[in-house]
């Protein structure tokens, strides 16, 4: 007697889960191992895989792909955020930071750990910095315009 398969009685191997969502095996497996995906069904051999875990997968997919870090992504899945250490800054630590040259003289530093940004957050933050100093320009641009005044310019000459 056959049993069909429904969503909610879906079994898939290893191997099946991880063509269904694109990813190899091992990754999957460190998925489990990192808790972003439940544990398999049965031991490691006779691990079945159901809907849940496929659709585990494919939103850590889509997050990932997004950006989003695997720390945020756990953070998302479960709703409860990894405990933060307030970190010092010790003489010979190393950062990693980006440098964002907005214009000559200006360069904004970002350190995204320390900030707490995911990479899709500094992107954001970047093109929002970028965009706020072409408004700044355009707006000198304008004011500079013939037919309007100067904000305070050089003093008129004198007629001779």
């Amino acid at each position: 007697m056959n049993i069909p398969i429904t969503p909610d009685t879906a079994a898939y191997s290893i191997h099946e889960l991880s063509v269904l969502v694109d990813l190899p095996p091992r990754t999957v497996r460190y998925y489990v191992q990192i808790g972003l995906v439940d544990h398999p069904e049965g031991g490691t051999r006779a691990a079945k895989y159901g809907t849940r875990h496929l659709e585990q997968l494919l939103l850590v997919r889509k997050w990932t792909a997004s950006g989003l870090s695997l720390e945020r992504i756990r953070e998302l899945l479960h709703g409860e955020p990894p405990p933060v250490e307030a970190r010092a800054r010790v003489a010979g630590s190393v950062e990693v930071c980006s440098h964002l040259h907005v214009s000559d003289g200006i360069e904004v530093v970002i350190e995204p750990s320390r900030a707490g940004l995911s990479p899709e957050q500094v992107r954001r933050l970047i093109r929002g910095v970028m965009a706020l100093m072409k408004t700044i320009r355009d707006d000198e641009v304008a004011a500079d315009k013939p037919g309007r005044e100067p904000q305070g310019g050089a003093p008129d000459q004198a007629e001779g």
